[in-house]
This record gives structure tokens, C-alpha cells and sequence, in this order.
């Protein structure tokens, strides 16, 4: 009897934080969430995908299989996730920001523009500014991952193989960070923004764009079901994706620039590095990992939008039509000046 009264009180306790929380806090918990999530059950991709970014001799040449097997055998299990902390510190915060700014901004542009309409160009303009926020937030942590992900250990006590001599492994995020920041000041935290503003800002906007038109398609009873989100957000990923990865490998070798062993010059810019790029690793490296992107990516956003929605509900959001509803009702209010 005991333990049912303490289930219920601990349930009202629950639903008394949940009912007191601000909209805004609701959503950064539900975007966190379903970051977090879905980058952990891609991270093996993810990994492979930055080697194959900028570790073309060395990973490219044996595939998919073979970067697997490799991974497998010389670092174990645990050479799947090597960056994942990174990651999905950074994951957590980028996504939050990302789902809550991207209902920010939605709400503000019907606030502000009354007579705009609801269609799919107002999800594109608020997901590519949400995206670009985001970045600007969670860069360093994106670039710490990399960093990290890009260390190749043959054993714990063997050193990094790829790296110039001079360099040393990183031992963890605080450490990779402290030394980024020594060697490079705070500008080294932000090497590669430029190329992932580029891309994020067409790419979280489209992605946002092709997943709300394809659930506009869809029949109000089916809307609900997970297997509707997960179609309409594999599709939403995988477009947006498509127009935007060469932006993605120019971010990858700028950021990890300092630790290749060449005598290249210095990636300094955006447009600089593309076409260095081309010049010499061919244009095909441009779009190189663009397959295990694909298999990444499926899974990636179809999980973050789905695990959002259920996470809203969950956390008792509003559907956005009434919000709307609110907003419109609040923009059609008479000022006081007038």
C-alpha cells in the first residue's frame, strides 16, 4: 500500500515539474533527447565517415567492410565510439538549440509577419536560421570530435598512426580542447565554422522543409504513426544531406589540417580549400564517406524526429496549430499605441 502511495506521489511530483516547466525548456529537453540518441546509434557510421573524409589513402582503398574489420581489429569495440563523448557532448546542446530555436523562430516570424503563410518556405527559413544558431553555440565541441575521431590507435600503448611527429594523441575532450586552445587560441575552436555555416544553413532549413511537405501529404490519421516519421525523416535527411556533404568534407580537412604529416599548404579558407581539394585528391573526394552518410543519415534524422515528437508529447507540448493558434491570437491584439 506503501509503495503505491509513494508511485503516486512521486508521479504527482512528476507531472507538477513537467506542467511548470516553460515551453522552451520542453523543447531544448525533447531536442537534447532525441540528439543524443540518435547520434549514439550511428556513431560506428559517423566514425568511419570522418575517416574516410580525411584518410583517403588509408581507408578508402579497403571500403566499408574493410575500414570495419580494420577498426575492429586494431582498436576493438570501443574504436567505433572514439569521439562519441565529443559527440554527443556536442549533440546534446547543438539539438536542443537546433528543435527549440527552430520553434523559436517559427513562432516569431508569424508574430512578426501576421499575414506570412504556413507553408513549407517558412519551415525553410526557420530551420536554416536554428541551424545557424546552433553551430555558432556548439562549434568547438564538433570540432573537438573530429579531432578526436580522427586518431587512429593500433593498441593502448601504440602511438597514433597518421600523425605528424610532432603531434601527440589526445587523451580526452578537456585535454584536446586545452590543447587547441594553447596552441591556437580561441580562433582554433572555430577552424572549419565557415564551410558548416555554409552548409548547415541550407541543409538544417531544407531538412526542416522536405519533413514538414511530406507530413503535409500525409492523411491526419496517419500522422501519428512512428513508421510516418521515420519514412518522412529518412527522406528529409537524405535529400537535404545530398545538396550539402561537399561542404561537410571541406569542414572535416580544415579542422584536422594541423594533424596531417604534409607539406600542404595551409587550408585558409573556405572556397581556398575546396578547390584545393579538387586540385589535388580529384573532385570525387568532395562527396568521399557520401555513402555511409547515407546509411548514417537515414537512421540519424529519421530517429531525431521521431524520438522529438514522441519526446513533446511525452513532456506534454502543445500541438503547434494550437501555439499557433495563440500566436495568431496575440498578433491580431490591438497596441496600445494605436
Amino acid at each position: 500500500m506503501s509503495k503505491k502511495r509513494e508511485e503516486r506521489e512521486v508521479g504527482m511530483l512528476l507531472d507538477g515539474i513537467i506542467e511548470g516547466m516553460p515551453l522552451f525548456a520542453k523543447e531544448l529537453i525533447a531536442g537534447g533527447v532525441a540528439g543524443g540518441f540518435a547520434k549514439t546509434v550511428v556513431a560506428p557510421l559517423e566514425r568511419v565517415k570522418i575517416l574516410f573524409q580525411t584518410r583517403r589513402n588509408e581507408f578508402k582503398t579497403i571500403g566499408l567492410f574493410g575500414s570495419f574489420r580494420k577498426i575492429a581489429k586494431t582498436e576493438g569495440l570501443m574504436g567505433f565510439y572514439r569521439g562519441n563523448g565529443a559527440s554527443v557532448a556536442r549533440i546534446v546542446p547543438y539539438a536542443a538549440l537546433h528543435y527549440m530555436t527552430y520553434e523559436q523562430y517559427r513562432r516569431w516570424i508569424i508574430l512578426t509577419f501576421p499575414d506570412i503563410g504556413r507553408g513549407p518556405v517558412l519551415d525553410l527559413v526557420a530551420g536554416s536560421f536554428a541551424g545557424g544558431t546552433a553551430v555558432l553555440f556548439t562549434y568547438p565541441l564538433d570540432l573537438v570530435r573530429t579531432k578526436l575521431a580522427y586518431q587512429v590507435v593500433g593498441s593502448a600503448k601504440v602511438n597514433i598512426s597518421g600523425l605528424a611527429s610532432n603531434e601527440q594523441v589526445y587523451r580526452g575532450i578537456a585535454d584536446c580542447f586545452s590543447r587547441t586552445f594553447k596552441d591556437s587560441g580561441f580562433r582554433g575552436l572555430y577552424r572549419g565554422v565557415a564551410p558548416s555555416l555554409y552548409g548547415i544553413f541550407p541543409y538544417a532549413g531544407l531538412k526542416f522543409y522536405f519533413y514538414e511537405e511530406m507530413k503535409r501529404h500525409v492523411p491526419e490519421e496517419n500522422k501519428k504513426h512512428i513508421a510516418v516519421k521515420l519514412v518522412c525523416g529518412s527522406v528529409a535527411g537524405l535529400l537535404g544531406q545530398t545538396f550539402t556533404y561537399p561542404l561537410d568534407v571541406v569542414r572535416r580537412q580544415m579542422q584536422v589540417q594541423r594533424l596531417l604529416g604534409t607539406n600542404n599548404a595551409e587550408l585558409k579558407g573556405t572556397i581556398e580549400t575546396l578547390l584545393l581539394i579538387v586540385q589535388k585528391q580529384g573532385w570525387k573526394q568532395l562527396f568521399s564517406g557520401l555513402s555511409i552518410n547515407y546509411l548514417k543519415v537515414v537512421p540519424s534524422v529519421a530517429i531525431g524526429f521521431t524520438v522529438y515528437d514522441v519526446m513533446k508529447s511525452s513532456l506534454r507540448v502543445p500541438s503547434r496549430e494550437v501555439i499557433e493558434a495563440v500566436t495568431d491570437k496575440r498578433s491580431n491584439q490591438p497596441s496600445l499605441h494605436s
